[in-house]
């Protein structure tokens, strides 16, 4: 008798234990919930006056995310509102890099939704690295009154 007090009581507090439980994490997923929709009101408040650009490099030997840091470290780019997207359908700007022949690159950014060709041009390898000459250009094309 005694034991099967112990086994009911056992059960009984285990019972209560995994409830308590459940409501912990319906509350904890709720709370993460409104956290994210929060965090998702404040990015979108703050990117509406920003222009997404996405960078795109066909050329091997110049990653796309060695132009992203260069285009980060450069003080114009957070100036002109500009942000970064791994997105290529969220972008507004695409920033292509292709290489040409030997030293040469050639860049363009094409608006993402009108097709229209923002700024482009080609640089060369030599006396620097392509992913900086082409951050470097491509926003003083833009701050020269380019769309």
């Amino acid at each position: 008798m005694f034991q099967l007090r112990i086994i009911k009581t056992s059960i009984v507090f285990g019972l209560s234990a995994l409830g308590a439980a459940f409501v912990t994490a319906a509350t904890s997923t709720r709370a993460q919930e409104l956290s994210y929709t929060a965090a998702t009101r404040e990015r979108t408040a703050t990117t509406a006056a920003q222009r997404k650009v996405f960078v795109r490099s066909k050329a091997l030997l110049v990653k796309a995310s060695v132009v992203e840091d260069k285009l980060m470290k450069r003080s114009e780019f957070a100036e002109m509102g500009l942000v970064l997207t791994r997105d290529p359908i969220d972008a507004d700007i695409i920033l292509e890099l292709r290489h040409d022949i030997l030293t040469k690159y050639v860049y363009s950014a094409v608006d993402a939704h009108t097709q229209v060709v923002l700024a482009g041009g080609k640089v060369s390898s030599l006396g620097g690295t392509v992913a900086g000459k082409v951050a470097k250009r491509f926003l003083k094309q833009l701050a020269q009154g380019h769309p």
